[in-house]
């Protein structure tokens, strides 16, 4: 990525700068299934209420949906696929002026870490 990126205000973030196509830039494993479609993902496809995740052997669909703890508004990842169900913090959000480039980082209950990047 070229441009420079900005940090969003995660208490104001809208769902739609989650949308689109994500590609999994780094990636931190530590209790979660090796195995599992979310552990080995290449891909996020986001659209509004529906997700697939894309691995190179595995793909799992279902849903998304953005949470908010009450105390703090931190938003949380609420993803609904037919393997598993997980919710992951939304960590960071970092988007170019014009909000073609992004970076998104999702800490996982599990411990594993994801560091997506717009466009792939």
């Amino acid at each position: 990525m070229s441009e420079i990126l900005f940090d969003v205000n995660l208490q104001q973030l809208p769902d739609e700068y989650l949308t689109g196509d994500w590609c999994v830039a780094s990636r931190v494993l530590n209790r979660n299934n090796p195995d599992s479609a979310l552990a080995q993902a290449t891909h996020f496809y986001l659209q509004p209420g529906t997700l697939k995740v894309q691995a190179p052997e595995l793909q799992d669909t279902g849903n998304w949906t953005v949470e908010r703890d009450s105390l703090l508004n931190r938003p949380y990842l609420e993803l609904q696929l037919l393997q598993e169900e997980t919710r992951a913090l939304i960590t960071r959000l970092r988007r170019s002026a014009d909000g073609l480039q992004s970076q998104l980082s999702l800490y996982f209950q599990s411990g594993m870490e994801l560091l997506l990047s717009q466009p792939c």
